[in-house]
């Protein structure tokens, strides 16, 4: 196991033992466990992510903190796009849809507003950080 998914695990341990409130550098800050399929593996994996919410809509964002490839998960819903959310005690069949033009950058500004270092990860990279809104499968 990488330190990278040895992370992971205790965030989404610490997220489910608190009904999803997160302590250390994701304290205060919103969070979503999202488990969606592999692309290539067809493995399901679990991925906290920082989000923000538009309406009854949740709100992702591919930044990978400003790295010059989308994140795996990105990868992943794209191709598979049914996603199991985890948003505090409530977990729910979800559907993955990136959202472009006016109303990506509406939601980029919006999670910005909450967390100003999305404002940084834009300007470290030169492609289009996707944006992508988890719709509730029972709504």
């Amino acid at each position: 196991m990488s330190e990278h998914d040895d992370f992971n695990t205790q965030v989404i341990t610490e997220f489910r033992a608190n009904a999803g409130v997160v302590g250390g550098y994701f304290e205060g800050k919103p969070m979503v466990l999202v488990t969606h399929t592999g692309a290539k593996s067809g493995v399901e994996r679990t991925t906290p992510l920082v989000c923000s919410t538009d309406g009854d809509r949740v709100v992702i964002i591919a930044s990978m903190g400003g790295a010059p490839t989308h994140p795996a998960w990105y990868h992943n819903m794209v191709a598979n796009p049914t996603v199991t959310v985890e948003l505090g005690t409530d977990t729910y069949a979800a559907t993955a849809v990136e959202v472009t033009g006016d109303e990506r950058q509406r939601l980029y500004d919006q999670q910005t507003a909450i967390m100003p270092q999305f404002a940084e990860y834009a300007a470290k990279t030169t492609r289009t950080i996707p944006v992508l809104v988890l719709e509730r499968a029972d709504a």
